[in-house]
């Protein structure tokens, strides 16, 4: 995700770029774990330092159980296993934070390390520590077949503790962060592998919780292990810069000090430089040279008041040139993650870009320590943890994020989407009543639609951008305003937007809607079915008495029973049957046929396999049974399809939503479950109709010929009829891969000027 993994030619040329010896310099090691490990006491003075009110017999009590618990056991650096859990609450007494969180801190892998239980931690420690400990402990004898999905299902436990109390997450990064400080010590191939989940989840995290030192520390530690030459070299840049420029930074803090002090403006200025793989990153992403880089130091101007930042602000902006197009102001518009801040870009001294963030003290702490800075600007009943969670805009992303991911149908899916919910860079769009509505880069018309509403997005049907009409897939631009045309005849979204969007809540709404509107087309197409066989059988059908009949069906609710009928798992007379013991089957198709593999489709029996002798024993397609698709609209792989026999005509397949199966709802006993077995090395052309509104002028015809063309679409037939002075109607037979490609189409399409609409034809 955000660190790409190269080939070593890549490496080398990369590399070139910023080296300045043919030998590099050997890489330093992190730094070994403490030769003496902290104390009781030492524990308990740095929690008393920030909270008077400790319970020192609280972290006294929780130091000597956690010591016990682990007793001989050590780490792979020989030092003893509790130094761990020590330091991670070490880390955490930076944070300032609440004796539970610390308390938990030294008793996080107790019960799964240990023979410490739940229940024995509940009893000596109270059940608010026991739900924190159980939270970070990893689900064992996971039966998953793969290394990710165990991952991604651990990862699913974690993040939905972490949406009950914010602390769990507070105690995992600490907990990763001391690992990585001490990864030099683990194998290889696990260090690799730990590296690259620290990059790819657990330092994206940090920083979606504001947490910008933890996130820095966490990427270049894994940038240190998984591309340690690279890492060397920016290193040994950045001291040579560093060594060079001296005193041009402190000319640089002086003069903004001063000249902000003239103006009656009292502010802490200091300089800061970027860390290694922020650098590395953006060479990567912009393909420049360490030496093309303006931003390398940055100046935070520290104020006391909001007043003031855009006092100091105009003060800046009036002493030296402002470079254009980069001005933000992120205290007007906090980012989703609370960062508030004034960023601007300046030609200083020495005609030197000089980027400066102008903030507050508060707003400051939170930069740096994210979400656990929070507590301690905010007054109110409560414990600092409580409040931390009520007013976090970031923790309220992550628990609302955490519900639509937990959504997600595999463990793999929620991985995949997980990354994609914590990877991206923000922009800020706007609906036309002016609300704001926050994305990440790249995001497109229908991540905003759905970031609006579920519903809004499941209706789209196109959009205005600034006022404009645009293709739904355009990608947004910090400050548009979008407005999402929606229409009540378009309950479900296209399948294809799935493949479109960018985040996982659209991603996960779109498959749900796509599921749900599959299952009711089955479900429907089953009720049509059983309704038939009722009334020809002449026996009542009523959704109450199918209701007691529910278990025998072994299926949870009516609908369950429809959609399965509908796929072909239950036949309409064993539902006859469940409902009437005694009801006979009258009629009988029986198709004795030869096994042969079809070119193009599968047809499956949709009978149980001990009742083969009353249903279509057919799979694959017997060459008596040619197969034809729909004569006005065809059918496309991604389809959901049916197979109609028609006796001397053989098979014909259409589209599940196709209006002409109801000319066959009289006779179930023609319906076969088709489904497609397409050789994906060996793409081949199906039939598809489309109908073109063209606005009537010259040229109309060769834009539409054009886009299909260049989308690798076949025009097979085409004809036109005028229905009014301005507009054509144009009948399209086209020949295209798949349904993913006819989406394409009929997107690019749409996108034209001269189409003033574009629908698919089901015949």
């Amino acid at each position: 995700m955000a660190y790409r993994r190269r080939s070593s030619r890549q490496m080398q040329a990369a590399t070139d770029q910023v080296a300045v010896a043919p030998t590099l310099p050997a890489i330093e090691k992190p730094k070994s774990p403490r030769s003496r490990m902290m104390r009781q006491y030492d524990l308990v003075e740095r929690v008393r330092a920030y909270n008077p009110d400790t319970n020192e017999d609280l972290l006294n009590r929780a130091y000597v159980y956690a010591m016990k618990a682990h007793g001989a056991q050590t780490r792979a650096s020989g030092d003893p296993y509790f130094s761990h859990p020590l330091e991670v609450a070490g880390i955490l007494t930076g944070l300032k934070l609440d004796d539970a969180t610390i308390v938990a801190a030294l008793l996080h892998d107790t019960i799964e390390d240990t023979e410490s239980t739940r229940a024995e931690i509940d009893n000596v420690f109270g059940h608010e520590i026991g739900v924190l400990v159980e939270g970070l402990t990893k689900l064992k004898r996971l039966e998953l077949v793969s290394r990710e999905a165990k991952q991604a299902e651990n990862l699913r436990k974690l993040l939905l503790a972490i949406a009950d109390d914010v602390r769990v997450l507070l105690i995992k990064l600490a907990d990763r962060l001391h690992n990585m400080r001490t990864l030099e010590f683990v194998p290889h191939a696990a260090r690799r592998r730990i590296a690259e989940e620290t990059l790819d989840i657990y330092a994206p995290l940090a920083g979606r919780m504001g947490m910008q030192e933890m996130r820095e520390e966490l990427e270049d530690l894994s940038f240190h292990t998984l591309d340690p030459e690279a890492y060397a070299v920016v290193m040994q840049r950045l001291d040579a810069l560093a060594d060079r420029n001296r005193n041009l930074i402190g000319e640089i803090e002086s003069q903004l000090s001063k000249n902000l002090q003239t103006n009656g403006i009292a502010a802490r200025v200091y300089g800061r430089r970027k860390q290694p793989f922020s650098i590395w990153t953006k060479m990567e992403r912009k393909s420049v040279g360490f030496e093309q880089l303006s931003d390398i130091y940055g100046f935070r101007v520290v104020m006391p008041d909001v007043e003031a930042c855009y006092r100091a602000l105009g003060v800046v902006h009036t002493t030296w040139p402002v470079v254009p197009g980069r001005f933000k102001d992120y205290i007007s518009t906090p980012k989703q993650n609370d960062y508030r801040s004034i960023h601007t870009t300046v030609i200083g001294p020495g005609n030197q870009r000089v980027e400066l963030q102008i903030r507050t003290e508060e707003m400051n702490d939170i930069a740096e320590f994210g979400i656990a800075a929070h507590a301690f600007y905010k007054d109110g009943m409560g414990s600092p943890t409580e409040r931390l969670q009520h007013e976090s805009n970031a923790f309220a992303w992550l628990r609302h994020t955490v519900g639509i991911l937990s959504e997600s149908a595999n463990p793999e899916e929620f991985l995949e989407h997980t990354k994609l919910e914590l990877f991206h860079d923000q922009v800020f769009c706007f609906t036309p009543k002016g609300k704001l509505i926050a994305l990440p880069r790249q995001a497109n018309v229908i991540d905003f639609a759905y970031a609006v509403h579920t519903d809004v997005g499941n209706s789209a049907v196109g959009c205005k951008i600034n006022g404009k009409f645009a293709p739904l897939s355009s990608e947004l631009q910090n400050g548009d305003e979008v407005e999402v045309l929606t229409s009540a005849a378009q309950s479900a979204p296209p399948s294809a937007w799935e493949s479109l969007a960018v985040t996982g809540k659209a991603r996960a709404a779109i498959r749900r809607a796509t599921r749900a509107a599959v299952r009711d087309q089955y479900a429907g197409l089953g009720r049509r079915i059983v309704d038939r066989l009722f009334a020809r059988a002449k026996i009542e059908y009523a959704d109450d008495k199918l209701k007691g009949a529910l278990p025998r069906l072994a299926r949870a609710s009516i609908d369950d029973v429809m959609a399965s009928v509908g796929r072909g798992e239950l036949k309409a007379s064993d539902v006859a049957r469940a409902m009437y013991p005694d009801y006979k089957e009258e009629r009988m198709v029986r198709f004795g046929a030869k096994r042969s593999l079809a070119e193009k489709l599968r047809l499956k029996s949709p009978a149980h396999p001990a009742r083969i002798a009353s249903v279509i024993p057919v799979r694959g397609i017997n060459s008596d049974l040619p197969v034809k698709f729909a004569p006005n609209g065809g059918a496309v792989p991604g389809d959901r399809i049916v197979g109609i026999v028609s006796p001397g005509e053989g098979i014909t397949i259409y589209p599940i939503q196709s209006p002409a199966l109801k000319d066959f709802e009289e006779e179930p006993e023609r319906w076969l479950d088709v489904r497609w077995d397409i050789d994906e090395t060996m793409p081949q052309r199906f039939p598809a109709r489309i109908l073109v509104h063209n606005v009537n002028e010259p040229g109309s015809l060769a834009q539409v010929a054009t886009v299909i063309a260049e989308h690798d679409g076949n025009i097979d037939n085409i004809s036109m009829s005028r229905r009014s002075p301005d507009f054509t109607e144009l009948t399209i037979d086209l020949e295209v891969y798949d349904l993913k490609h006819l989406s394409a189409i009929i997107a690019q399409l749409r996108a034209k000027a001269v189409v003033a609409r574009v629908e698919r034809v089901n015949g």
